[in-house]
This record gives structure tokens, C-alpha cells and sequence, in this order.
């Protein structure tokens, strides 16, 4: 066995693997301190890509069509992914798997929280942290998030409950055209059958031998339409589709083990519902302005949404590594809201002149200088109050480790920011 990429994903597996005694060898092009001292540990040798493998655990950040995964295919081997792992060596498991273009961190995270208030030992992982494989054996049910990237590698995954939030424009720069990004999101419901259930907005056709289960964001209702809770009891930062959609598949993996779903304990848990932190979180206030962190909005439906949200005049910033995110709707989206664009990284100029609307560009000697001059260049737009908002677009591997560092260095200078200011005033 190979364990091809590291990283969050490789490092799950091959832990994975050790604890069931079986050994492998691994490959990856830029391994970081972190990798080399687990393989070490593990006492793992480096792989060959040239070499004959029967099964490849290809890491999500590893295009399928990579090269080196192509040749190890010709010679014979199957490349597969965490998920289907874990759903081969824990086949008793029963997983809800969760995909779409927003709104799958922070459905997943709902679901698990339904299933627990429904007395069920739910855990989630995959995309969203922990990896999938380090949860495995300490849940009951396992609750999945599933990016596109993931969804190349799941042959013969079989869900009984699976959910597509939305289809929307995301990781052209990997996938190269919309129609193949939607293939990978639709390959969530290709091994599930007749008794399976697909729970998907209304109005969103996906061919799928799975009952399907249409919700409605202004309707939290059961399978037969009885009411659970008003969405205007929804805590804030819980978005109401992502409620009616973890309800819907709250339901069906009960329904699917026997338990009956108790329509209050739903809602009390939805009435209780703890939003996914840094999904549009307010991290600091300097007088009547608000700094608010949405590193991981880097599609187009999930920036509408932020810009949608904070409180206008906003400084938005912009920036990272274009992935191909659509911006007409974000131009509209913008239209009397944005005061200013606060260009930043690698592609944030290129982003901000294609948005058509006023901008400033900033930089810095390494990622952290450069949010710092973001978040400062965000409160000087604002004289008179307003939101600074990170909503960037782009992905945050030009100058950071992932999205969540990126988001840790916005928390960190804006909130350095407002202690000033605040000092300042005393």
C-alpha cells in the first residue's frame, strides 16, 4: 500500500494504518517537519511512483489526474481516498456524508449536533477537522464533510444518507470545468441505492437511485412535513437551509437505525445550535467598526452570503490565489455595501480591478506584515463606522498555511487593532 500526500489527510491515514498493524510506504513532493517525524515514528520508507502499488491512499490536495497517480492506475493499482478507507476497514459505521459549494462545514457540524441531542455518540471529520480516519473508532456515526477533491477518489462508497447543500461555481483552477466540478460533488450519491436517502435544496435536479428529501430554508419540517422549529428561532450564525438540511438528514440516519425521530429534541437542538467558529465570526470592535473573519469564504455563494450580511459601509478584503471564482454576482452583491476593496496576495489586485469597484492594494514582507496592512488599510476606510470583513475569494496557500491560518492572523491584528484604539481613548 502507498499513502500518496501527506498532510492533515496523509498523516490520518497513516495513523490509521499503524494502529491496524499494517505498514506502507508514502510519497510527498514537499513533505513538511510535521510528516517526516511521523514517518520516522512510524518507521514507514519512502515510496516509488514507478513501482507497482495494489491500493493508493491519494491525499485530497492531489489531483487525480496527477501524473504520477495516472501511471500507478496503468500499472494496476486502485487510488482511493480517507472516506472509502474507512467505510472498507469500519463497514458497520454508519456515515452521513455532506458536500456542496457552501454551507457543508457548517451542515455537517449541525447534523452531528442533531444526531448527539438525539442521544446517538456522533463525530464529525473528513474535510472539516478532525481527518475522517481519526474519529472512526470512537463514534457511532460518522459525520462527513466531502470537498470536490475528496469526491474523486470514493469508488464503490456507499452512503445511506447523503446531502448536497448547493451547486455553485468553485475550484475551476482544479477541476477545469463546471461540469466536472459538479461530477465530483454528484459522485456523493453514486453508490447509494434504492433504500438510501439524498437529501438535496428543492429544485435541484441530480440523478440519484436514493429517495430523495427537497428542504426548504423557510420551512424546518420533518420528512412529512411536520414543523420543528421557526427559522426565526434560529441562533445567530445559523443559516436557515443549512438547518433544514441537517434536520432532513438528522432524520433519516434515525429512521435508517431504527430510532424515531423526536421532532422536539430536534428543535430544541436547532434552538441551541452552535455555529462553526470562523464562519463569519465577529473577532473584535473598535468603536463602531466590526472586524469580522470569514477566511474559509472563498466561493461565490458563500462571499454573497457575507457581503449579504455585514452591516454596510464594508471594507472587504480581498485576496489570496484565484481559484476561479465567478465575480459578476459578487459585483452586484457589492453594489452600495462595499466602500472599498482592500486588495491583498498573490491575485488580490488582479481580483479587485476585475470587481470594477474602488480599491487599495497591499502588501507586506511575509503573510502575517501583510494582513496587518489589510486589516489597518480595512478601519482607515471606515472614518465613520462600518464592518471590515474578510471575504477573500482567492485561497490562502500564497501566504499561508490554510484558511484557518489566514483567519488566526486577521483574528490576531484586528484585534491588536481595537486593544489600540481603545488605548488610545483612554
Amino acid at each position: 500500500m502507498l499513502v500518496y500526500g501527506l498532510g492533515r489527510s496523509g498523516r490520518g491515514a497513516a495513523r490509521f494504518l499503524a494502529r491496524e498493524g499494517k505498514k506502507a510506504e508514502w510519497i510527498d513532493a514537499r513533505p513538511a517537519a510535521e510528516d517526516l517525524a511521523l514517518m520516522a515514528e512510524l518507521g514507514w520508507a519512502p515510496g516509488d511512483a514507478s513501482r507497482p502499488y495494489r491500493t493508493v491512499v491519494a491525499a485530497p490536495g492531489v489531483p487525480i489526474d496527477h501524473p504520477d497517480l495516472t501511471r500507478l492506475r496503468a500499472a494496476g493499482a486502485e487510488v482511493i481516498g480517507e472516506v472509502v478507507l474507512a467505510a472498507r476497514a469500519r463497514p458497520a459505521l454508519p456515515m452521513v456524508g455532506i458536500t456542496g459549494t457552501a454551507g457543508k462545514g457548517s451542515t455537517t457540524v449541525l447534523v452531528a449536533q442533531l444526531l448527539r441531542a438525539s442521544g446517538l455518540r456522533a463525530l464529525e471529520g473528513g474535510n472539516i477537522d478532525p481527518p475522517l480516519l481519526d474519529v472512526v473508532d470512537r463514534a457511532e456515526v460518522a459525520v462527513v464533510e466531502l470537498s470536490s477533491f475528496q469526491l474523486e477518489r470514493v469508488p464503490g462508497l456507499r452512503l445511506p444518507v447523503a446531502v448536497i447543500t448547493n451547486l455553485g461555481v468553485d475550484h475551476l483552477d482544479r477541476h477545469g470545468t463546471l461540469e466536472a466540478y459538479h461530477g465530483a460533488k454528484r459522485n456523493i450519491t453514486a453508490g447509494q441505492e434504492a433504500g438510501d436517502v439524498l437529501v438535496l435544496p428543492a429544485g435541484l435536479a441530480v440523478p440519484t437511485r436514493a429517495q430523495v428529501r427537497a428542504f426548504d430554508p423557510a420551512r424546518l419540517v420533518l420528512a412529512d412535513g411536520q414543523p420543528v422549529l421557526d427559522p426565526g428561532d434560529l441562533p445567530a450564525g445559523v443559516h436557515p437551509a443549512n438547518a433544514a438540511a441537517a434536520l432532513l438528514a438528522a432524520e433519516a440516519l434515525l429512521t435508517h437505525l431504527g430510532r424515531p425521530a423526536d421532532p422536539a429534541v430536534l428543535g430544541d437542538a436547532l434552538r441551541h445550535a452552535q455555529p462553526v467558529a470562523g464562519r463569519f465570526e465577529t473577532v473584535a470592535q473598535a468603536g463602531d467598526v466590526t472586524f469580522i473573519e470569514d477566511s474559509i469564504a472563498t466561493r461565490t455563494l458563500a462571499v454573497q452570503a457575507a457581503l449579504q450580511r455585514a452591516r454596510p459601509p464594508v471594507a472587504w478584503l480581498v485576496g489570496g490565489r484565484d481559484k476561479g471564482a465567478e465575480l459578476a454576482p459578487l459585483r452586484e452583491a457589492a453594489q452600495g455595501r462595499v466602500a472599498q476593496v482592500i486588495a491583498f496576495g498573490e491575485d488580490g489586485e488582479t481580483m479587485a480591478r476585475a470587481l470594477g469597484l474602488p480599491y487599495r492594494v497591499v502588501g507586506g514582507e511575509d503573510g502575517e506584515a501583510t494582513m496587518r496592512a489589510a486589516v489597518q488599510a480595512g478601519l482607515d476606510a471606515l472614518p465613520g463606522g462600518g464592518t471590515v470583513l474578510l471575504a477573500p475569494v482567492g485561497t490562502s496557500f500564497d501566504q499561508f498555511r490554510d484558511y484557518k491560518a489566514r483567519g488566526e492572523s486577521f483574528r490576531r491584528a484586528a484585534q491588536a487593532l481595537a486593544q489600540a484604539r481603545t488605548e488610545a481613548q483612554l
